[in-house]
């Protein structure tokens, strides 16, 4: 298992505006790639914004290619969510699922 970990900073309401888009447009999107295991979209309160972290989940790599392209290491941002943040990665990073629990 592998997962992929995202961030971006943005308002309370860009964030709320966020977690529709998130649900809406890019939780169907990723259920219908084969490999896709899950997503989480997390926020905290921080420098009087919110920082919004995505986490997905996926079986292999060559599903990670299915969603992101060949630059698996390349941010997957539509633009309608980029107009939301004030800063967000360009870059995510990919680990290795050691032990889990839970799930």
């Amino acid at each position: 298992m592998i997962e992929r970990v995202w961030s971006a900073r943005t308002t309370r309401e860009g964030a709320r505006q966020y977690a529709d888009h998130f649900r809406h447009v890019v939780l169907p999107e990723l259920g219908a790639i084969a490999g896709y295991r899950g997503a989480r979209l997390m926020e905290r309160e921080q420098d009087g914004g919110i920082e919004i972290v995505v986490v997905t989940r996926w079986q292999t790599l060559d599903a990670i290619r299915a969603f992101a392209g060949n630059e698996i290491d390349r941010a997957v941002v539509h633009d309608e969510a980029a107009a939301l943040f004030s800063d967000y990665d360009r870059r995510v990073r990919h680990y290795g699922v050691v032990v889990a629990d839970g799930e």
